[in-house]
């Protein structure tokens, strides 16, 4: 998928999101509405915080005319608005390089590979609840360590921790594939309950959704990164069940 000239490589297929080394050109160094700079690039692999999920960090290596000597520098932050955006801590160094050059590229893949499993265990958790108790998603916010999702209209008191982590673990032991497709609104609207997947939420001027299916489990429009098999998470533990006011309950959870 092409965003305003920036090839997104994890969006079109799964193996996609496990890409954490890639070439690219730097198309564009520009400043943002608060005069920071940033870096364009014509393919990345780097996710852009959004949805819940951060950002990606990681660098990106130059050499100077082609040479053995290289310039290391470190992606703080990506960012989604009219283009992807690729600030860098080393901003005193961008003028020695030339809009059009070739970087290496490097994701901290560590962090990315922990969000990819927490994102994928928030679609999990989030169709056993709403199979359990008929509450939608209304917010999510993951980390590397701990992850949270809210859960409307559902009372503390109704939720029964030891179902739902039992629920996951033994899906997770099951290890159903997860599978990223592109589909047309209407044939998600047309076969999905649009409470469960959040489809409503989406504007209707966006007409193709890209989908994340777990197989047999959830079909749901989300741009984030995920895993290949549920089997990858290792397990589920959920740590906290905490009102959020009237109709509204958090659950935080950590993989084990």
């Amino acid at each position: 998928m092409i965003v305003n000239g920036t090839d997104i490589l994890y969006m079109d297929t799964i193996d996609g999101n496990y890409i954490n080394s890639f070439e690219a050109t730097i198309t564009d160094i520009r400043t943002d509405e608060k005069d920071r700079p940033y870096l364009v690039l014509d393919r990345t692999a780097f996710y852009p915080e959004g949805g819940g999920q951060p950002t990606d960090t990681g660098s990106l290596t130059f050499h100077p005319d082609g040479g053995p000597d290289r310039l290391l520098l470190t992606v703080v932050r990506v960012t989604k608005k009219s283009d992807i955006r690729h600030y860098i801590s080393e901003v005193d160094q961008l003028s020695q390089i030339p809009s059009g050059s070739s970087v290496v590229c490097e994701l901290d893949w560590e962090k990315r590979h922990a969000h990819m499993k927490m994102h994928t265990a928030q679609h999990m958790v989030s169709s056993i609840v709403y199979d359990l108790y008929g509450a939608a998603t209304v917010g999510n916010q993951i980390h590397s360590e701990t992850s949270r999702i809210d859960f409307a209209p559902l009372s503390h008191d109704e939720v029964d921790v030891s179902l739902i982590e039992t629920r996951c673990n033994d899906l997770i032991r099951v290890n159903p594939p997860v599978l990223v497709m592109f589909q047309d609104r209407s044939e998600i609207e047309d076969s999905q309950n649009a409470e469960r997947c959040n489809v409503h939420l989406i504007p209707q001027s966006v007409r193709e959704l890209r989908i994340v299916k777990i197989q047999d489990v959830e079909l749901c429009p989300c741009a984030g990164t995920h895993i290949r098999a549920l089997g990858e998470i290792g397990g589920i533990r959920i740590l906290f069940v905490r009102s959020k006011g009237k109709g509204k309950v958090r659950i935080t959870y950590e993989l084990i």
